[in-house]
């Protein structure tokens, strides 16, 4: 035993004299280094400087705090208000004098209606004022449940829902549906509520050129490449396409004929946002579906404010009936603000008895729209963009200053020569750090079916006297 012991150390003192220099160097570096770490402390104690009370003071009397917000000039657009006296119908009266409105979203003029003023009264009467309460804990009633199935029956869907606020709509619907991980692709041209809602939802988003099919089809053939090689996260992803009927920021409509070839194709979702088009087109007013004829069965849901044609307050989501009740429980402006004040509910509700008694305002208000359109044509120094039935159109400029603000500052000086003869005009406007892509400044004009001939004429005359007398 103890001759075996001799024999290994004799074989490790040959090996140490035959091993290289650069190995007992290495070895004679990593020993002296666990030595070290071994017998030095892990850490080195330093005094501390206790300051004094001056200095303390002085310290507190420099320190500055960052801005709650930043720096931002008095004389900024936004703080300067118009104020409005009266009702924002036909006629309106801004600062004191009275003006042709449009600028308004009061497409079928049933703002200031006899009819739904006398059963918004009726049911202030009856409800009161507000519900104090969101619909899961006593803010439902009757008057509600009448409004969604009102809405549902009109639009030619299972059920509908309803929301408090317009803005919240799609804004709720999106994170609803589309959770961390899923996929949606959006029109590049998307309103603020709907980009809200795709920030809410945390999904992966794809951005596809407005109402580029061919692009979008891109994505989709790209995303479809990428499911190939993962296919087992490609089941559990959801994916989602999100369009506007009629674009708010451009008045363009949505090309849904290719949108729907598209979504049987690649097999994905249709979310379609109608607060422009909904009341607007259609032989029945039920927005681009009936425009273009699709089958609305082919939408997997339908969203829209009533706060354009309809005249209301809120808006609403239609669809299948277990699409929609997933709302009732994820859908976070319905679960949690609290329900439409009935009297808006029932005004609504009477808004609705119109446009199915007379379908024929459609028809008006798209010709007036297209005449509008045709008047506008050849303005000098501004572009009208927008399609001709659009109740919405923008006037850009033909030619940017390559200012924002200084283009911002031209055509707020022609809505405010408008304005001082009694034509009633509006800019665009965005929250320019928060959009994902920035619309062109534009004014707005605002088309309804209460306007006459002469109202239009007046307005277009106004608006190129002031091109032709700014834009020199």
């Amino acid at each position: 035993m103890a001759s075996g012991q001799q024999w290994v150390l004799v074989e490790m003192v040959q090996a140490f004299y035959e091993a290289p220099a650069y190995h007992l160097i290495l070895e004679g570096i990593l020993i002296l280094w666990i030595i070290r770490l071994l017998f030095s402390k892990t850490y080195k104690l330093h005094e501390t400087y206790r300051l004094t009370e001056k200095e303390k003071e002085d310290l507190i009397e420099e320190w500055q705090p960052e801005p709650l917000v930043p720096p931002f000039s008095r004389d900024h657009p936004s703080l300067k208000y118009d104020v409005v006296t009266g009702p924002p119908s036909h006629k309106i009266i801004i600062n004191g004098k009275e003006c042709t409105n449009f600028a308004s979203f009061n497409f079928l003029g049933l703002l200031d209606n006899e009819r739904v003023k006398q059963k918004a009264l009726s049911s202030l009467k009856k409800y009161g004022v507000g519900t104090c309460g969101p619909r899961g804990f006593y803010g439902t009633f009757d008057v509600h449940l009448e409004l969604e199935s009102r809405l549902a029956k009109f639009m030619k869907t299972e059920e509908a829902i309803i929301y408090s606020y317009g803005f919240a709509t799609i804004a709720s619907a999106i994170p609803a549906y589309s959770k961390r991980g899923d996929i949606i692709f959006v029109d590049e041209a998307a309103c603020f509520s709907i980009q809200k809602g795709l920030q809410a939802s945390r999904s992966y988003i794809k951005y596809f050129k407005h109402n580029d099919m061919e692009d979008l089809e891109r994505l989709l053939k790209e995303q479809e490449l990428e499911d190939l090689k993962n296919p087992r996260k490609a089941r559990v992803t959801r994916k989602f396409i999100v369009v506007e009927g009629l674009y708010i920021n451009t008045a363009d409509v949505c090309p849904v004929p290719e949108l729907v070839k598209l979504k049987y194709k690649y097999k994905v979702r249709i979310f379609l946002e109608e607060s422009m088009s909904f009341g607007v087109l259609g032989e029945h007013g039920r927005g681009v579906t009936e425009h273009f004829g699709v089958n609305i069965d082919d939408i997997d849901l339908i969203s829209a404010n009533m706060e354009n044609a309809v005249a209301s307050i809120g808006g609403f989501c239609c669809g299948r009936s277990f699409v929609i009740d997933h709302q009732r429980l994820s859908g976070q402006g319905y679960c949690f603000s609290a329900s439409l004040p009935p009297m808006l509910a029932a005004a609504a509700i009477e808004a609705l008895n119109i446009m199915e008694e007379d379908p024929d305002i459609f028809t008006v208000l798209r010709e007036k729209c297209k005449h509008v359109y045709k008047a506008l044509q050849g303005t000098p120094g501004l572009k009208l963009v927008g399609v001709p039935f659009a109740p919405a159109l923008h006037l850009q400029l033909e030619r940017s200053s390559g200012s924002r603000d200084s283009d911002m500052q031209l055509l707020r000086a022609i809505v405010d020569y408008c304005l001082e003869r009694h034509v009633a005009l509006t800019l665009a406007r965005y929250l320019e750090k928060e959009e994902r892509f920035l619309p062109a400044p534009s004014i707005r004009m605002v088309v309804t079916i209460e306007q006459t001939e002469g109202d239009i004429q007046e307005a277009v005359s106004c608006i190129q006297e002031a091109a032709s007398a700014i834009l020199k």
